[in-house]
């Protein structure tokens, strides 16, 4: 592994990337007590950042559900079926699944499908290696799944929400497809002077969305009253028994009205687990039930209605204002999954997954408010040529939902593993409730899996290029770090060398920024084979994250004696926080290894990847594909914040 580089801790598994984390608000674990008032915060922070994405729902779910191709018409039993569909698969699978079940399962007070997927690789569960690999995997392909998520999200949210103009006058139709891309547009340029003033606003914002959409709901179920029997789930029974197969699809359409469930789980550690619970069961759950059944209301009403049931709840007189809150309402849940994905992609990075890119970090106070070029113009990219692309969020509706059901799937999976070994439940009462989380899961993606030739293809491509990159690169740097280490002399018989060749000691301290914790760096041979002398005190650095997401900063360093000036010095991070080498070299003075910073120089490697022409079980396509993000990948200096001006960099060519 190149100098520098992140380490997974040996001989444990290679833990998985982290959960998507909300980057506005100070970490509070999810298993912590909280006084109410603290709560009450806790709560209404959570309606900003958790539940942006599935609060934004309502713009499109039913609408899809009542449009043709993918939906049926708005016919009293098709009304009353499709809104027992979405009562029953909010309360199932957002409030029972994941709130009651799921989110009990906590890596130190994170959650996510990732962090999940780091508890149960913590140790083998089954004496066959294999199970353990293929879960890492499955949590990988999580990982990648949540990219085709985060470029879908904005164009479609944002998009669905400026449509509203169309239901105000047909004059807007020309501008609907070119406002929504400035929106965009400006969202992700905003990204870089970061979003803690926005963020002030969050909460408030979806507070008042959900209070509207709410408000505009009564009315159409005072005037009919009849579709709050939809909560029957005979109507279900009988909506799929009237439309046999088709009714099956129309569930890619009702799968909409849980998309973002996720993200409460996702979220967990920002607020915890009461706050988050207690948000969805006063205003969230009740305001989207509220808007469903006033939707399906107003279909009973009027059946035309169905080309935009949302925006038709409305009083033409706030029609406006709606449309502007809506588009709002869906900037913040945009902002929330383009800020997961900068922490997604730090966390891979930090693992070893993706290589080294730009990590800006916009808040001098909060962590996890970051920024990273390179993945926000790529977004931004690909969700205008989304919306410029589908034109319309029905269509674009086609290409939702199956990133989001996989992520699913693969949580209730990775749950079910968790409980049997960590809690020691039954192989039959595992096995039942991961029957019946599937039972939604698999039938949810397979009706969404019907739609990939009407655009599902886009975040499975997506998400298959994502992977391939993870699982190109992690091979890859194995691959060079056990030629490395084959190549690599063990420190004691350096040690013997140095000692019996007595070379001239420079004043000064000589930081050695390494991989190879078990053997002599391959940039101190280079620098010591080149210029006969060496410092008079040597510091071997490693770099390792653990499969927990924090470590707290008096167990980030640990120190190791060897003799003759040298020194071990291993820092080991968490999968959500970013390395920063003075915070490194503060660490050792407490633990009273003396530095002077003006007289310290870091030493790090920079390889070149040559090609070999030959690397067996490595084809040769995967070849170039590494060797172009190898020579793409950031400096060790910038992604470790290490000062420019102390730095020394050593090449070399590796045949590869």
């Amino acid at each position: 592994m190149g100098v520098g580089n992140v380490e997974a801790p040996a001989p444990a598994p290679p833990p998985p990337v982290g959960p998507a984390p909300a980057p506005h608000v100070m970490a509070t674990h999810g298993h912590t007590h909280h006084a109410p008032a603290s709560m009450a915060k806790l709560a209404f922070g959570a309606l900003g950042i958790v539940y942006g994405d599935i609060g934004t729902s309502p713009l499109y779910a039913v609408k899809e559900c009542v449009t043709v191709p993918h939906g049926v018409a708005p016919l009293p039993a098709n009304v009353f079926g499709l809104l027992s569909l979405i009562f029953w698969s909010l309360t199932f699978v957002v409030t029972i699944k994941y709130l009651f079940f799921v989110m009990r399962a906590d890596n130190e007070g994170e959650g996510g499908v990732l962090a999940l997927m780091a508890l149960v690789a913590k140790r083998k569960i089954s004496p066959d290696a294999k199970m353990t690999r293929r879960l890492v995997m499955l949590g990988l392909f999580g990982a990648a799944l949540l990219y085709g998520d985060g470029v879908i999200t904005p164009a479609i949210s944002v998009l669905s929400a400026v449509e509203g103009l169309e239901v105000a006058t047909t004059t807007f139709s020309s501008v609907v497809v070119p406002l929504t891309c400035v929106i965009l547009v400006a969202l992700f340029w905003a990204q870089k002077g970061g979003t803690s003033k926005i963020a002030a606003v969050f909460a408030p914002i979806t507070l008042l969305f959900f209070l509207s959409i709410a408000a505009a709901g009564v009315p159409w179920i005072l005037r009919a009253p009849q579709i709050l029997g939809a909560v029957n789930p005979i109507h279900a029974v009988r909506f799929f028994i009237a439309h046999g197969g088709h009714g099956f699809l129309v569930l890619g359409s009702v799968v909409l009205c849980v998309t973002g469930g996720e993200a409460l789980y996702a979220d967990m550690g920002h607020f915890g687990t009461p706050a988050i619970r207690r948000a969805w069961l006063v205003v969230v759950f009740p305001s989207l039930l509220l808007n469903y059944f006033g939707q399906g209301a107003l279909l009973l009403v009027h059946p035309a209605a169905a080309e935009n049931p949302f925006f038709a709840l409305f009083p033409a007189p706030v029609l406006i204002p709606m449309v502007i809150l809506s588009t709002a309402a869906t900037v913040v849940a945009s902002q929330a999954l383009i800020s997961g994905v900068f922490s997604l992609t730090r966390q891979a990075v930090q693992l070893g997954y993706l290589p080294r890119v730009t990590i800006v970090h916009t808040s001098a106070r909060t962590e996890g408010q970051i920024y990273i070029p390179e993945v926000n113009w790529l977004l931004m990219a690909a969700c205008v040529l989304l919306v410029v692309g589908f034109k319309e969020s029905s269509r674009l509706a086609a290409a939702y939902g199956i990133a989001v059901t996989g992520t699913m799937g693969i949580t209730s999976i990775l749950f079910a593993v968790h409980a049997r070994r960590e809690w020691g439940w039954s192989q039959l009462k595992a096995g039942a409730l991961l029957s019946l989380f599937l039972a939604f899961d698999l039938a949810f993606f397979a009706a969404c899996s019907a739609k990939i030739a009407n655009g599902g293809w886009f975040p499975l491509l997506v998400a298959t290029a994502v992977f391939v990159v993870m699982t190109t690169w992690k091979a890859g740097r194995a691959r060079l770090a056990a030629r490395l280490d084959a190549d690599s002399l063990p420190l004691e018989t350096f040690l013997d060398d140095l000692e019996a060749y007595n070379p001239h000691r420079v004043a000064g301290t000589a930081v050695f920024l390494t991989s190879v914790r078990r053997g002599t760096p391959s940039v101190l041979l280079r620098h010591f084979k080149h210029n006969k002398s060496i410092h008079k005190q040597v510091i071997l650095l490693s770099i390792v994250t653990d499969a927990v997401p924090e470590v707290e900063p008096d167990e980030i360093v640990h120190l190791k004696e060897f003799g003759l000036g040298f020194w071990g010095v291993t820092a080991h991070y968490g999968f959500m926080q970013s390395p920063d080498a003075l915070e490194i070299v503060r660490g050792c003075a407490k633990a009273g290894l003396v530095l002077d910073l003006a007289n310290t120089s870091f030493y790090v490697g920079r390889e070149t990847i040559v090609s070999s022409g030959s690397s067996k079980g490595f084809a040769p396509w995967r070849r170039a594909l590494f060797r172009f993000l190898s020579r793409n990948a950031r400096s060790a200096t910038e992604f470790f914040s290490i000062p420019p001006n102390r730095v020394v960099e050593i090449g070399a060519q590796i045949e590869f």
